[in-house]
This record gives C-alpha cells, sequence and structure tokens, in this order.
C-alpha cells in the first residue's frame, strides 16, 4: 500500500526562545524514505540528522523539534516522502518577536533652542508591528493630551515648559511593552520673576529679596544694590536653592533701604529684575465689610504694616453717583488721623465716617507716613450705607460675598459675623 500522512499541514507560531514540534506522521512508510526539507536545504533524511544545527533533532519517529527558536526560523518547513516523489506536507512557522526600540538620537539627549523645532523620534521592531505611544513623564504632552500614536512628534516653537523627560513605549503583544525615555533640553536665555518686588523692613530687622530665576544653560546670579556689585558679609547672605535665590540681609540698617536688583546670565543673555526694600509703611488693607448697619454713617476699619511708629494717617473718602451706564464721583473729603500709640508692626485703625447718605456707595483711600516718608496710596475702597430700597439691601449682600473672597484672613471672621447679623436684619 502507497505511504499517505496522517499529520496536516499547519501554521506554527512561537517566540523567540521557545521550543516548538512540527508533527510529520505517516502510515505505510515501508521503503519509502521521509525526508525534511527548508527551501532547497534537506534537514533530516530517514533517521539521520543531514542539518549540523544542533537545535534541530526528530522525536517521537519523524516529528521535528526546533529548539530555542531565533527570528530566522521562519519560513516553510516540508515533509517529504521521498524525494520526487510529490508527495509532501508543508507547515508555516512564524516567529513573535517582543518589541525593541532604537532611538533617534541614540544618546536619547536632545537639545532645542527656544523658539525652535525639534522632533523626537522612536524606530521599534518586532513581530507583529508594534504599535508606539509617546507619553511625557510626570506631565502632559505640550499639547495637552495624556498621550499620542505615531513613531516621532514635533514640537515647534519651544519654550522651556516643553523640556522634560518624554517617553516612547512599544508594545505588540509579544511579552511586556518596552519604554524608553529621551530627555528634551530647551536652551534660552535666563527669565526672572521676583517673589515681591516691595520688600517692607526695619532697622534692627531681617529682610529677604527672593528672585525666582529660570535658564539653560543654569544662569549666574548676582546681586546689585544700585549700580554697586554685592558681596556676602556678616550680615549679607546670597542662597541659591534650585531656581530660588535669596539674598539676607540681617540686622538692617538705614544704609540697607534703597532699589536691588537680580541679575542673571548665561550664554545666550541676561536678565534683570528691580526690588525695593523699604522702612516705608506698607500700603494700607481694609479690613471692615463693604457695607454698613447704619443709615447714615460707616466705620472703616484697615491695617498698615510698620516697624517705626506711624506718624500721620489720612484718609479720603468721596460719594459715587451711581448709575448704569457710569459712576459720576463727588467731591473728596480730606481727614487727618492721628496714628495709635504702642509700639506694634501691624497698624489697625478705624474711623467712623458719619453724615452720610442712606443707601448710597462710597469709595476711601488711606495713605500712611513714617519717619522714612509716606507709603503707596491704598486701593480704592467701596462701601455702602444701607438704604431703604429692596434693591440697595440685595446688592450689598452680592458685594459682601464678592469681598469675603479676598478680605485678608485676620479680618475675616469678623466680617462672616457681621454678614450675618445683617441678613437677619434684612429678612427679619
Amino acid at each position: 500500500m502507497a505511504p499517505r500522512f496522517l499529520s496536516r499541514g499547519q501554521t506554527f507560531r512561537a517566540v523567540i526562545g521557545d521550543t516548538l514540534v512540527l508533527p510529520c506522521e505517516v502510515e505505510d512508510l515501508g521503503s519509502y524514505v521521509l525526508l525534511w526539507r527548508r527551501g532547497s536545504s534537506v534537514l533530516t533524511a530517514a533517521s539521520l540528522m543531514v542539518t549540523r544545527d544542533s537545535r534541530f533533532r526528530l522525536v517521537e519517529g519523524y516529528n521535528l523539534q526546533i529548539s530555542d527558536v531565533k527570528p530566522q526560523d521562519a519560513g516553510d518547513y516540508v515533509c517529504q516522502i521521498s524525494e520526487g516523489d510529490n508527495r509532501d506536507q508543508i507547515h508555516t512557522v512564524e516567529i513573535l518577536v517582543p518589541p525593541s526600540i532604537r532611538m533617534s538620537p541614540g544618546s536619547g539627549q536632545l537639545k532645542a533652542r527656544k523658539g525652535g523645532t525639534v522632533t523626537l523620534e522612536c524606530k521599534a521592531s518586532g513581530n507583529p508591528v508594534p504599535s508606539i505611544l509617546w507619553t511625557r513623564k510626570d506631565n502632559t504632552l505640550p499639547t495637552g493630551e495624556k498621550s499620542v500614536e505615531g513613531f516621532s512628534i514635533t514640537l515647534e516653537k519651544v519654550d522651556r515648559h516643553q523640556a522634560g523627560v518624554y517617553q516612547c513605549t512599544a508594545s505588540n503583544g509579544v511579552g511586556e511593552p518596552v519604554t524608553v525615555d529621551m530627555q528634551l533640553d530647551v536652551l534660552y536665555p535666563p527669565e526672572i520673576e521676583v517673589e515681591r518686588s516691595w520688600v517692607h523692613s526695619g532697622e534692627g530687622y531681617e529682610a529677604q529679596l527672593v528672585c525666582i530665576v529660570h535658564g539653560e544653560p543654569a544662569p549666574e546670579v548676582m546681586w546689585y544694590q544700585d549700580n554697586l556689585l554685592l558681596d556676602p558679609t556678616d550680615r549679607r547672605t546670597m542662597e541659591t536653592r534650585g531656581n530660588k535665590h535669596t539674598l539676607t540681609i540681617r540686622n538692617v540698617q538705614g544704609s540697607d533701604f534703597g532699589n536691588y536688583s537680580c541679575v542673571a546670565d548665561n550664554s545666550l543673555g541676561r536678565a534683570k529684575k528691580y526690588m525695593e526694600l523699604s522702612g516705608r509703611p506698607s500700603p494700607a488693607e481694609f479690613c471692615s465689610a463693604p457695607f454698613s448697619r447704619a443709615w447714615d454713617s460707616y466705620n472703616l476699619t484697615w491695617v498698615v504694616e510698620s516697624y517705626p511708629p506711624l506718624e500721620e494717617v489720612r484718609l479720603l473718602y468721596r460719594k459715587l453717583m451711581m448709575n448704569e451706564s457710569y459712576q459720576n464721583p463727588g467731591k473728596w473729603h480730606d481727614v487727618i488721623l492721628k496714628p495709635p500709640n504702642g509700639e506694634t508692626f501691624a497698624h489697625v485703625m478705624s474711623y467712623n465716617i458719619r453724615n452720610l447718605e442712606q443707601g448710597s456707595v462710597f469709595e476711601a483711600i488711606v495713605q500712611a507716613k513714617n519717619r522714612y516718608g509716606w507709603n503707596e496710596v491704598s486701593d480704592l475702597y467701596q462701601f455702602y450705607t444701607r438704604g431703604e430700597e429692596p434693591e440697595m439691601a440685595e446688592r450689598e449682600l452680592v458685594a459682601a460675598s464678592e469681598s469675603s473672597a479676598v478680605a485678608p484672613i485676620s479680618c475675616r471672621t469678623e466680617f462672616s459675623a457681621v454678614l450675618v447679623a445683617l441678613v437677619a436684619l434684612f429678612f427679619l
């Protein structure tokens, strides 16, 4: 009887390093010889191993075993009954390869000038062909997205906010995904922010001036008083922590007051920011609620910070003629006040303004003076007297609600109590 195959041709998928067995079961082989071929190469003849590759061997008859499979093992394998007999069985082997990544550039380090364009590229290999996902470590991508697909991403008009570690992840379902990091450094001239442009202190106290400096390459930072370059002394220290640069002056003296500048230099440019160290009082901050519980008076309260005693305080207020489309201010009333006595840093003052029109809107400013001079005029502060019209009450409550969000912390407790009392008064 003529021999015949009991097994069938199949497609096998194996991961690199696996052991694969290709079946070849024949019935009634008789005097025929069974061969394993790959292309034109003969691997086995009967039980004789023709190939010199030790990873190949016959198991359980004529089944072909391939150990530690490699990518080059992919292809068609033919189990043939006698050469030229035209009876054969074909197995197709597909080798699954986990993803691998080749970065461009290979170092994973990229540099770009501010305002320029840079492309980050990952080339992935594997079987099946891997997909590539871009993310940014501990941040979103410059587009605002968490991730994007593609073998490359291009960033245009780069600035320092786009610098960081970008991650390229390749996956194809074989093994674990592979991730590589690419560091993007953006080169740009120094950029400076000041923590406070006006710093208040007093003789014998301490003062700190702070600059936040960014730049790549890392800038060199210098401190100046007027046009004089400052060096460390027993009273003056310069400290750097990351991007924060601090000039600390201990036991402040009169000669320390004045204009200071923070200057940052790198190979791409220079930046400068100015600050003032002053003994003058700080601008007044208002603490009272913006509405009055009285019909014709208002108790205005404010705080002024000053190390030396205050010498003089001025209060100016005026009525506003309110209209839907404009405000028509009235004449300023100027009040000279005697500052409170006592050695204190935060000077809390109040003044009860009388003989006001009911249901009206007013605005006030305060200015204070110590032995170093007058402070900056406070921001305009609006307040309201109680009116009969319900609409006025509603406006007062709305204004109170808005003011509570920005009132100084020390005034919020008092403000809340007054607001509760006013609400009860209007709705009883």
